[in-house]
């Protein structure tokens, strides 16, 4: 199911990976065992959605280090980190490097469950957002170079008559063009041309 939300745990101890699977399904969650991070980023793609229950002190690649490379791929992916009671320094750096939080071993279940519900909330929002700055980036990709002028300067609140001494073209031009924004934008008022124009700046140059 797309965008269905996975718990992917990534232990190398072998009795958690199983003892966590067991809990997670009996509460409801979906779950995917790994038990290297090197096995985890064979299998990862941009699509995925859920949170990760990551060991910080693995062979081969620490937990530290899956964290970097999922950063540096752009993963957006929510990360728990599972400590032992020496390794509180490092945990604090992943959260630096952000992960959302940490628990440290023996753990309440309950407590883990709750970090989870936390995290999946996160993992959520962060689908709806790039959803959203999606539709944005790909509304404006319809707007022409003299459409993409016209709308900036329609949503700084100038009037048609400025925008067309300043461009050089008649008013009725500025007219037909800020009717193309506005229908290819889907906005109706100025107020929602506005909002949108507030939705943009991450996008035009």
């Amino acid at each position: 199911m797309q965008n269905e939300q996975i718990i992917y745990v990534v232990d190398d101890d072998e009795g958690i990976r199983e003892g966590l699977q067991l809990l997670l399904e009996t509460s409801g969650h979906s779950v995917a065992l790994f038990s290297s991070g090197i096995d985890f980023l064979g299998n990862y793609h941009s699509a995925i959605h859920g949170c990760i229950i990551l060991d910080i002190r693995m062979p081969r690649m620490s937990g530290l280090d899956l964290q970097q490379k999922l950063k540096a791929l752009g993963s957006t992916l929510p990360i728990i980190f599972i400590t032992g009671h020496g390794d509180i320094p490092m945990a604090v750096e992943a959260m630096r490097q952000g992960a959302i939080d940490f628990i440290r071993k023996p753990f309440r279940e309950q407590d883990l469950l709750d970090r989870i519900n936390q995290a999946l909330a996160i993992d959520a929002g962060n689908t709806i957002h790039q959803h959203e700055e999606d539709t944005v980036a790909t509304k404006l990709a319809l707007l022409s170079d003299r459409e993409v002028q016209i709308f900036e300067r329609v949503a700084k609140g100038e009037m048609n008559k400025s925008i067309a001494y300043e461009l050089g073209i008649s008013e009725r031009t500025v007219e037909v063009h800020r009717s193309q924004v506005m229908k290819k934008l889907e906005v109706r008022t100025l107020a929602e041309l506005v909002r949108f124009k507030l939705q943009t700046e991450n996008h035009l140059v």
